[in-house]
């Protein structure tokens, strides 16, 4: 069977800046589903038509993958308006209230904390940086009812490999 549009291909893959320093990884196989909310488009478009033991490997870029750096999404914030227990690594999906009125969104890391104030940064930990990719086809296969209905084979945890989507 050839991966194609809404098939499941299990890859073991190795992700990589454009300079080959690596960022993630998973030789024993992560299933993705093609064609839905698994992949970046450029994977999917590339592992299209390979069988069980093809590899594959492709650079994309920025405006391809996670986007470019958006300046507009680094604030710095109050200190004061957050709860106590905050530490540089935290998610805020939702900033509490006071925070700068209009701000996107967007899932925000706290990146740093000095001086009465936080700073958090909106932009996918990956923005802005040419990815590398390097991948091994390990099977492929029908999807499950359920993965074809979410278009997703992480039905129980949608971040769990590095080729999700943005």
């Amino acid at each position: 069977m050839q991966a194609a549009q809404d098939t499941v291909v299990t890859l073991a893959w190795r992700l990589t800046d454009a300079q080959n320093d690596p960022i993630a990884d998973d030789a024993e196989g992560t299933d993705f589903y093609v064609g839905g909310a698994d992949l970046l488009p450029a994977i999917s478009r590339d592992i299209i038509g390979k069988s069980i033991g093809a590899q594959g490997q492709l650079q994309i870029e920025p405006h391809d993958a996670f986007g470019d750096y958006d300046p507009t999404l680094l604030r710095v914030e109050d200190r004061a308006l957050f709860p106590d227990a905050i530490e540089p690594g935290m998610q805020f999906e939702h900033l509490p209230a006071g925070c700068a009125p209009g701000m996107p969104d967007v899932v925000y890391l706290l990146t740093d904390m000095a001086d009465g104030k936080v700073v958090l940064d909106g932009n996918h930990p990956l923005a802005g940086m040419a990815l590398r990719v390097h991948y091994t086809v390990l099977d492929v296969r029908e999807p499950d009812p359920d993965e074809r209905e979410a278009q997703s084979a992480h039905l129980d945890d949608i971040d769990s490999g590095m080729f999700i989507t943005p």
